[in-house]
């Protein structure tokens, strides 16, 4: 058999490579390079040369932002405490001036068990060092002390001495608060006479039938400013 017959000779078969593209595959590869091109160009963007400053700017005013609203949330506050203090301090004007005497008795009936029978024989050294937070001091004493502390008077703190004078005991206390005016108070069972003193006040609490107006009297001149 005659392979030459049915077999075209290698040499008349065109390469492949050799092969020109056609029309269409050209223009497909001229449109992708025309579009790289254009990615390339759009990519290539001058950067500002202020940008990182208007950054840090833009960042730096985002954080005062909300500083800046809460000192204005604090100031609001403030006003609002401030107008209502002063609302309040209106308000307190109305209030009554607390009863010196109606405290003093409700105090010595409800200490007098508790203290009945103690002797502690204070003198007055011992009983101006208990004044001494309160700026005050006894220049002598007219009676003994058989009792001396501190305790709370009407929610105030004041000094609480127990006091034998002329045979009679009495309850006594100092109270370093605005003084009042001189005032007395009876139940018909005990007598309380209180006396202002230098930004305080010297209460005394005795038997209706006792000396209790005299002893205040006296205290109130024998209690002295001190420096505290």
């Amino acid at each position: 058999m005659n392979f030459d017959a049915v077999f075209w000779p290698t040499r008349l078969i065109p390469s492949y490579r050799h092969r020109r593209r056609p029309p269409r595959h050209q223009r497909y590869a001229e449109d992708v390079a025309n579009l790289d091109s254009k990615i390339d160009q759009a990519l290539r963007v001058d950067v500002p040369e202020d940008l990182a400053d208007k950054i840090l700017f833009s960042q730096t005013n985002d954080t005062e932002q909300p500083e800046r609203r809460t000192r204005g949330y604090l100031a609001m506050a403030a006003s609002i405490a401030f107008v209502f203090g002063l609302t309040l301090g209106q308000l307190n004007w109305g209030i009554t001036t607390p009863d010196l005497n109606r405290t003093a008795l409700d105090h010595y009936y409800h200490e007098q068990t508790f203290i009945a029978g103690i002797n502690e024989a204070a003198t007055v050294e011992q009983v101006n060092a208990k004044l001494q937070p309160f700026g005050k001091a006894f220049s002598k004493l007219p009676g003994e002390i058989t009792y001396i502390n501190h305790c709370s008077f009407g929610g105030q703190h004041a000094l609480h001495m127990v006091m034998r004078a002329s045979g009679q005991t009495y309850t006594v206390f100092v109270v370093p608060s605005a003084s009042q005016a001189p005032a007395e108070k009876s139940d018909g069972t005990m007598h309380s006479v209180s006396l202002p003193v230098q930004s305080a006040n010297v209460i005394v609490v005795g038997k209706t039938s006792g000396q209790t107006a005299p002893l205040a009297e006296q205290l109130q001149q024998q209690l002295m400013p001190t420096a505290i």
